[in-house]
């Protein structure tokens, strides 16, 4: 596949999903990316293959991170835009990545309490609050299953929602975290995939980059 060709099909799926907060059909996509049915088709493959991108099983795409189709519990709504939020981390992400938006409103509900939870996020500083994310799955195990995985990546009231949520559906703890580290974690992860060429951070770097935001342990693929 030529490399150009996989950029602009990446180009013309992200470009569509951060200016509508929806996938490109495959149609939009050959014509955005100026390709034929079949380079789509084969790009489209390649950038799953290189984690660029989720698809269902009929090869359609469904997640490019930080955007999505399905619903994992979190709207992402800008002056402009409504988006499903991936996840926590892809949801917090959404105002770093989308310039043209000065600032989103994140809406949740928690899952122990079903209590609705909602902050205004933008990119001068984390949002108050005492709440707190649960990430369930370590991310040497996040693309396993990744749909799982971000389904499991949620916001709770507290700590305590958190443990009861734990204690009723017998999962194992995960990483707990605040909002600030949160929204330092989501800050720059995404950092110039809306631009071209986009290089994914590779492990050593997401190791670095997860270090910068103060994260640790091995959940992270980090040393204790």
């Amino acid at each position: 596949m030529n490399d150009e060709v996989a950029e602009r099909v990446r180009r013309a799926i992200y470009d569509t999903f951060a200016g509508q907060g929806q996938a490109p059909s495959r149609r939009q996509i050959q014509d955005l990316a100026r390709a034929d049915e079949a380079q789509v088709k084969k790009a489209v493959a390649e950038l799953a293959a290189q984690r660029q991108l989720v698809l269902d099983q009929s090869g359609d795409v469904v997640m490019a991170h930080p955007f999505t189709t399905l619903n994992l519990g979190f709207s992402v709504l800008g002056e402009r835009t409504l988006w499903f939020g991936g996840c926590a981390w892809d949801s917090f992400a959404i105002p770093h990545l989308v310039n043209d938006e000065p600032s989103v409103l994140i809406a949740s509900t928690c899952p122990a309490c079903a209590r609705p939870l909602a902050w205004t996020v933008t990119r001068s500083g984390p949002p108050q609050g005492p709440e707190v994310a649960h990430f369930l799955v370590p991310m040497a195990r996040a693309w396993d299953d990744v749909i799982y995985t971000c389904s499991h990546q949620r916001l709770f009231c507290s700590e305590h929602c958190v443990q009861a949520w734990l204690a009723g559906t017998g999962q194992a703890r995960g990483y707990v975290m605040d909002l600030a580290t949160l929204w330092q974690l989501a800050s720059g992860w995404y950092s110039g995939r809306l631009d071209s060429p986009y290089q994914r951070k590779d492990p050593p770097t997401a190791a670095g980059y997860f270090r910068s935001v103060g994260l640790q342990g091995p959940f992270w693929g980090l040393d204790d």
